[in-house]
């Protein structure tokens, strides 16, 4: 592969819609991560940047630093965990970091005994929880590292395997089918 190539994980058409869709069939179980407790706002932030340190999203980088630092995250742990120096832990987060790495570096597939390692350790309805965050961070990701493939695309060095119409495509979706998708379920809600 070209070293100039941009070289980052990005979606393609069919992964996106899908996880559009994933999404927005989980929405219920993102609202209760959220507003559940069982995951509190630190931890959600540690493991969103353990994912984020996998797919290297700029964005989120940035963004979730600086929530991790705003929820009393230290600035040595936050650099251990960009830098998946996940070994001196407690093992009470040691888990779903391990998990939330181990998610991104599969794309979003896992062995399922890392799964049920998860759920045993910490119980269904908090396995689910961090899964919610999973998903979220992992849409953010890709959709951010799409668009910086559009701004290699611009200067030379495209994505392999990705075409100028695909991550327009993606990026044009991203603003018209989240929205859509809504639409729809409160629809379907309705009936």
């Amino acid at each position: 592969m070209n070293d100039t190539a941009f070289a980052k994980r990005i979606y393609t058409l069919p992964l996106f819609t899908a996880d559009v869709r994933q999404i927005f069939d989980h929405i219920d179980s993102l609202r209760r991560a959220a507003r559940g407790g069982r995951v509190n706002r630190a931890f959600a932030e540690k493991i969103m940047m353990a994912v984020t340190s996998v797919n290297g999203c700029r964005y989120c980088s940035y963004a979730h630093s600086r929530a991790a630092l705003a929820a009393g995250i230290p600035e040595a742990e936050l650099q251990r965990i960009m830098a998946l120096d996940l070994g001196d832990f407690p093992e009470s987060e040691a888990v779903a970091l391990t998990f939330a790495q181990r998610y991104a570096e599969t794309c979003c597939h896992p062995d399922p005994a890392e799964w049920q390692r998860l759920v045993a350790y910490y119980g269904q309805d908090t396995a689910e929880d961090i899964l919610a965050y999973l998903r979220m961070i992992t849409f953010g990701n890709l959709l951010g590292n799409t668009f910086d493939a559009l701004l290699s695309r611009l200067k030379g060095k495209p994505a392999p395997g990705s075409s100028l119409w695909s991550e327009a495509r993606i990026l044009l979706g991203a603003v018209w089918m989240p929205p859509a998708r809504l639409v729809l379920r409160l629809f379907r809600a309705s009936e």
